[in-house]
């Protein structure tokens, strides 16, 4: 198992310093749409970091639409050209497909529809994914974050229609409790699922009142090895991480001894 943290990259040192084994940042953070001269500095910070970064989040922005009457699948492609590049380039495999914002559907739309369209997406994301060997994760998001994908049966199904290696599903913790998404289905559908996002509320975890317990259990009876980042709120990053990953740790290997 390796555990991670969703984190600036200006970040990265305290990170490292913690103990985390990877970082995990956002492909935003990369400006796939401007040139590299104009973010030659925070390419500079990614080859410099002291910690790898190997997942990224917030892949779409809100206002590239993936659903709806007006998707512009030339900004697609130069953009999903460019980020998957990006990406691959700093030593990143894995991309979270959450995008509230992206996927969204105005009422009225049909939900049948975008999910074609969706898949259609997601059928275009892998063409430039797979020959960088890069995955790309779908992640349930709860319904004040987008009406689209709620839980881990609807993201198996998309990922199973789409049926390109590069397209998996993630488990995310706070978004599984909030949908109540039963934790089961992190064993149910463990063949799909190739990485995990883990808080306490959307806090650090320790500090909520979630099931942490059960949610390692499933966790465990699926025979999950990947990774497992934290993604919450921080009232102070460096005074809270450092106790964030010693709880986790330690509920993972209070189950295996």
């Amino acid at each position: 198992m390796k555990f991670g943290v969703c984190a600036s990259i200006d970040q990265a040192q305290i990170a490292y310093n913690v103990g985390f084994d990877y970082l995990e940042c956002t492909v935003e953070s990369l400006k796939p749409e401007k040139s590299k001269q104009e973010i030659k500095g925070v390419l500079t910070k990614f080859s410099e970091s002291p910690i790898p970064v190997e997942t990224f989040n917030i892949f779409i922005p809100r206002d590239l639409k993936v659903t709806g009457e007006s998707v512009d699948y030339d900004r697609i492609h130069r953009y999903l050209e460019k980020s998957l590049e990006r990406v691959s380039d700093v030593g990143g495999d894995t991309i979270v497909f959450g995008s509230g914002g992206a996927r969204t559907i105005n009422e009225g739309f049909s939900k049948e529809r975008a999910e074609h369209q969706i898949i259609h997406f997601l059928d275009i994301v892998a063409d430039y994914a797979e020959p960088l060997g890069v995955t790309i994760v779908i992640e349930p998001l709860y319904k004040k974050a987008s009406n689209m994908i709620k839980n881990l049966p609807e993201a198996v199904e998309i990922a199973k229609q789409v049926n390109r290696q590069s397209i998996k599903v993630l488990a995310d913790f706070f978004h599984m409790v909030e949908e109540n998404d039963p934790l089961e289905n992190i064993i149910k559908y463990s063949d799909d699922i190739r990485h995990i996002h883990t808080s306490d509320n959307y806090y650090p975890p320790g500090s909520g009142t979630y099931p942490f317990p059960y949610f390692v259990e499933c966790i465990k009876h699926s025979n999950y090895n990947g990774r497992v980042s934290i993604e919450c709120i921080w009232n102070d990053f460096e005074k809270e991480v450092k106790d964030a990953l010693a709880f986790v740790k330690s509920q993972f290997h209070s189950l295996e001894t």
